[in-house]
């Protein structure tokens, strides 16, 4: 795959906002779009029903509203996102038959009952959309009164922190400084390659969550080179992350087969996965990343002098048998 020119990358950004029931999205929601930042966003809104409330709730504003009401936009209705991307396109170029829309920009609002990894994978399944579109993040919002409670009881609200790149520990003024530092420490040991930010009523600089390429890694290393180096902690949840660093040399072909191994027997429950390769013989940094079963790798700028060429790595996911990760990547390292 030819590495993307993110400087001069064409494509319109695409923000996922997602979190669990009443976590606050409607109301970050609503912040983004009266915040002063003189972007014009298309808002797609997914409702789980066949009348959606969620529309009305949005402020007015020059911005389009489109609204998905065939169910879960996780599963049923990715074709209908796939529809809307393509006609929000076909408008912002001026299509015949179709209304002129402007945008900078899409914003995505997933139902609180949303996997949030299908409608990530859209943006690369689809030749057209990926083409079109690009990736920029995906926010999730926590709710921190009531997260302890949504984590333990469903898998949806552990998948939506999993496949994080900004968490917003929302509604922080309703719990204590002790309860807070708990909830952070939980959702450090689930997602520590996810950048954790204290809200009240969602509000948010808005450069912190639009526009950060945080979806790309190589942007994000460039910004941030120590970003994975999150230390994990010990916690019982089902989902957690794992993180690799090795300054030795890789071999290709064994990190390959390494790869082919552990997507065909654990990439269902391998929910996000990001690093950077030191591969022997190589002159350059190979970044990688991926969705469950869906990743891709390219070849990165040369190693500089002042850094010491390394391979780092997290694997974000559900019941990681970490003993097996660490063994089969430790056989990856070259002769």
């Amino acid at each position: 795959m030819s590495k993307i020119d993110q400087v001069s990358d064409p494509r319109i950004p695409v923000t996922i906002l997602t979190g669990f029931l009443g976590a606050g999205k409607t109301t970050l929601l609503n912040h983004v779009l009266t915040a002063n930042h003189g972007q014009k966003i298309a808002v797609i809104v997914n409702e789980f029903g066949e009348v959606g409330i969620d529309n009305q709730l949005v402020v007015g504003a020059d911005e389009e509203i489109f609204e998905m009401n065939n169910g879960c936009i996780c599963c049923t209705v990715r074709g209908d996102l796939i529809r809307i991307l393509g006609d929000l396109m076909f408008a912002k170029e001026g299509a015949a038959g179709s209304k002129k829309v402007e945008f900078d920009r899409v914003l995505i609002e997933t139902t609180g009952l949303a996997d949030p990894a299908p409608v990530a994978q859209t943006f690369f399944v689809d030749e057209e959309v990926a083409n079109l579109y690009k990736l920029d993040a995906i926010v999730t919002v926590v709710d921190a009164k009531h997260a302890g409670q949504h984590l333990d009881d469903g898998h949806e609200a552990q998948e939506q922190v999993a496949f994080a790149d900004v968490l917003l520990l929302n509604k922080i003024d309703l719990v204590s400084e002790e309860d807070a530092a708990k909830l952070e420490l939980r959702l450090k040991s689930m997602n520590g390659a996810a950048k954790i930010y204290r809200t009240q009523q969602s509000q948010i600089d808005i450069n912190h969550i639009l526009g950060i390429g945080a979806f790309d890694l190589e942007k994000k290393l460039e910004i941030d080179p120590g970003f994975l180096e999150e230390e994990a902690h010990e916690h019982d949840d089902e989902v957690a992350s794992l993180f690799f660093r090795e300054e030795r040399p890789l071999d290709l072909r064994k990190m390959e087969r390494f790869l082919q191994v552990w997507l065909s027997e654990h990439g269902t429950d391998t929910f996000r996965y990001k690093g950077v390769l030191h591969i022997k013989g190589v002159k350059q940094r190979v970044i990688f990343q991926g969705i469950h079963m869906l990743f891709t790798s390219a070849p990165d700028r040369e190693w500089k002098a002042t850094e010491t060429p390394h391979s780092e790595f997290v694997i974000i996911g559900r019941n990681l048998d970490e003993a097996w990760f660490r063994e089969q990547f430790a056989a990856c390292v070259a002769d």
